[in-house]
């Protein structure tokens, strides 16, 4: 079931802009013993994206009691947050559109994060390649057409996740998470500004490494610059880190900033 607007239903209007062309944003918060996790930088993230993609939402108050709601029975599990432009109207135009739809949903916790931290995972260079588009660059609005099609192809491999690059070739994230290497003191992630998602767990991290021996620096670089690399890890907001032992032919034994990030994600 879904709290669809405050009801909980399955049933979702035909003509909900979320339908008919993926006209939305959402975010997904790791539950845990009650609490969602980074519960302020996710109603940031939907405020955001509402703001550029020029949706008129204006009860976060309500969205956050919800949330809050929803999460307090359980221990551990994931909480799925969409809003969309709404209902009305034909065609591109949202002119009718009256009121957003909020949408919210729990779903169990995914039981294979805790092996992959444990033992680390294999990434895989995949074939599709993200589009450039500075403006929905970012957010992670309801246009999830690459995703889909790099999962795909995923899961025709034994890799856990994707390296995927964007339409210049350039390294910008993971299927479902955000990208981090090392070299030696240095730390790098790959700019999202052009393509890619913003996600709130790499905001974190950013923050974390701001105030640490570590430097992180946003970088544009091709996929051979992780020959170099030391450590490899991903995150996403359910991970919520999780080291890589290999990428592609190559190998990764440390684990130092996994070690260092790994109690500041929790």
């Amino acid at each position: 079931m879904y709290l669809i607007n405050g009801e909980w239903t399955e049933n979702l209007p035909a003509n909900d802009r979320a339908v008919q062309f993926g006209d939305g944003c959402f975010t997904t918060a790791r539950i845990s013993n009650g609490e969602v996790k980074f519960l302020d930088q996710h109603l940031i993230r939907l405020q955001q994206a509402c703001e550029k993609l020029l949706i008129p939402f204006v009860e976060w108050s309500l969205l956050k009691s919800e949330m809050l709601q929803l999460a307090a029975t359980e221990k551990l599990a994931v909480l799925k947050v969409i809003i969309t432009r709404g209902s009305g109207g034909r065609g591109y135009s949202a002119a009718n559109c009256q009121q957003p739809t909020r949408l919210l949903t729990v779903s169990a916790y995914p039981s294979f994060y805790p092996q992959w931290r444990e033992q680390g995972i294999t990434l895989v260079l995949s074939p599709i390649q993200l589009g450039i588009n500075p403006q929905l660059a970012g957010i992670k609005h309801l246009n999830r057409l690459e995703q889909v099609l790099i999962r795909t192809h995923l899961e025709q491999t034994l890799a856990q996740e994707a390296l995927v690059l964007d339409s210049d070739g350039c390294l910008t994230e993971c299927c479902a998470a955000n990208l981090f290497w090392r070299k030696g003191t240095r730390v790098f992630t790959p700019y999202v500004d052009k393509s890619g998602v913003n996600g709130t767990m790499r905001q974190h991290i950013i923050a974390c490494l701001a105030d640490s021996p570590w430097q992180v620096t946003q970088v544009r670089e091709k996929l051979d610059t992780l020959a170099q690399a030391d450590e490899v890890l991903i995150c996403n907001a359910l991970m919520p880190v999780v080291p890589v032992k290999q990428a592609e032919n190559w190998r990764f034994e440390s684990r130092e900033l996994y070690q260092f990030l790994a109690p500041l994600c929790e």
